[in-house]
């Protein structure tokens, strides 16, 4: 199931009901990019990646991921594609060692959890709950479990929103590493210097339909903008103080 592309959408619609989420959306992210969705809350952001994963079924268009039909091929994309899940998706009261070893036990190929957690400053949580973990400790963490099965690519959705700006380039500079190691990455953003730091190319949604696209830098240039926050603001509408 080789690709040009990590992951090719072409086409994309979604809706619901009478609502269209998301419309004619194109995307062909390369092997190795880190990419980036942004927009508002409401935009199409989430729904877009629920699509390329699977979890929601695409009312037009086709996806391929790694090659694949994320819907008739999830199974065999589960071992190759890592998702960033909330902390709330987890059982309360599980310690950090009980989580590793039990996503550990679903992959095929995992990484070595506990040479993980002395990578990424976590080895002396190892018998916290997650509850007792600082802020960018709880993402560090879920960083980690999306990256246990050793994946191709790996989804994250607002990843550093409420870190302080020391915990937030913790995570900056684990997502350059694994992307050093040749880790497809797909991010939504808030923080435009996160965006500018990390991404390769962005596409940026207003109401559910891409606006513009390319490198952070042809972006601020055709926006005629001094950096990404301006270019942002600009194309999708509001007001520059």
């Amino acid at each position: 199931m080789n690709s040009t592309y990590a992951i090719e959408v072409n086409g994309l619609t979604k809706s619901f009901g009478d609502q269209t989420a998301v419309q004619d959306l194109h995307l062909q992210i390369e092997h190795g990019q880190i990419f980036g969705l942004l927009g508002h809350n409401g935009a199409g952001k989430s729904t877009t990646i629920d699509c390329i994963l699977g979890t929601q079924t695409a009312s037009a268009g086709t996806i391929h991921l790694l090659g694949a039909d994320p819907i008739k091929d999830r199974k065999h994309l589960f071992q190759k594609v890592g998702v960033q899940f909330q902390e709330n998706a987890f059982q309360l009261g599980l310690k950090v060692n009980e989580l590793c070893e039990i996503t550990h036990s679903l992959y095929k190929n995992p990484l070595d959890w506990k040479e993980k957690l002395a990578e990424f400053g976590l080895e002396s949580k190892a018998k916290k709950t997650i509850t007792d973990l600082s802020g960018g400790e709880r993402q560090k963490l879920c960083i980690l479990l999306a990256m246990m099965g050793n994946p191709e690519v790996i989804f994250l959705d607002e990843l550093t929103t409420g870190l302080d700006p020391v915990a937030r380039r913790d995570i900056w500079k684990t997502l350059k590493q694994l992307n050093a190691a040749g880790v497809t990455i797909f991010l939504t953003s808030h923080f435009m210097d996160e965006v500018e730091q990390l991404c390769d190319r962005i596409v940026i949604l207003k109401n559910g339909r891409p606006i513009t696209s390319g490198t952070v830098a042809e972006v601020i240039e055709a926006s005629d903008a001094k950096n990404m926050d301006e270019a942002f603001l600009k194309l999708i509408g509001e007001d520059i103080l």
